[in-house]
């Protein structure tokens, strides 16, 4: 017997959650705008899709993940939950190709792009050992089955200096997308990315609002700030 619909609405459901709990803020956003499915593009190994469940997420996740190190890791993490799907290996951009993506120490700071000295001098366990190729498909035509099957996806992007890149090859799928959660750089940390000022002038261009931004990478030497997390949603109706 399938169960009744709630008939609170998205503000009182939303409402319910408490701000102070770990990621609550986060969780009060997707519940609010009703978020039903969240592309992570960019997976690795799967924290972030991990830690949306831990927190209360009841939608679906797709991960996307190039290296074949962390995509085993991502596989045999999803596997327990039926709600969270993993698309094949590969990379995600503006176009289909083959592409060589360069492996990190840490494997989350692996990057298509070359990594700058201001990136290693921060964060020295991220330097490059080690390089794939591995196919990259533009992000439309790989996931339009997915958004087409959602009522309000969200599209989180973590690729290392590459998130406008994916957000181009967004463009065809786009006016079905109703949050981005990314990365954005606050100077260059890697070679040819794009950072926070003219990101979000593109975002904002594209019909999303900031609702929200929090911090990401610290410089551990001198305390200064090198990325956000952002939040952008469209507009309830």
């Amino acid at each position: 017997m399938s169960q009744p619909k709630s008939s609170l609405t998205p503000l009182e459901k939303a409402r319910a959650i408490n701000l102070n709990s770990k990621g609550g803020a986060f969780l009060k956003l997707l519940t609010f705008h009703e978020i039903d499915l969240v592309l992570d593009v960019g997976a690795n190994t799967g924290q972030f899709a991990a830690n949306l469940f831990k927190i209360g997420y009841q939608g679906k996740v797709v991960s996307f993940e190039p290296l074949s190190s962390a995509y085993n890791q991502l596989l045999e993490n999803s596997q327990a939950n039926p709600n969270w799907r993993v698309a094949e290996r590969c990379a995600i951009g503006d176009r289909n190709e083959e592409i060589e993506i360069h492996i990190a120490k840490n494997s989350q700071s692996s990057s298509i792009l070359p990594m700058l000295q201001a990136h290693l001098d921060a964060a020295p366990n991220s330097v490059y050992i080690g390089s794939e190729t591995v196919k990259m498909f533009k992000f439309s035509e790989i996931a339009s089955d997915y958004v087409n099957q959602a009522q309000a996806p969200l599209l989180k992007i973590d690729t290392q200096g590459y998130e406008y890149q994916v957000l181009q090859g967004a463009q065809e799928i786009i006016d079905r997308i109703k949050g981005i959660h990314l990365e954005l750089s606050l100077i260059p940390l890697y070679e040819g990315e794009i950072v926070f000022k003219v990101m979000l002038k593109r975002i904002q261009e594209m019909g999303f609002c900031l609702y929200n931004l929090s911090r990401g990478f610290v410089d551990y030497r001198t305390g200064r700030l090198l990325q956000v997390n952002g939040t952008f949603f469209r507009e309830p109706n």
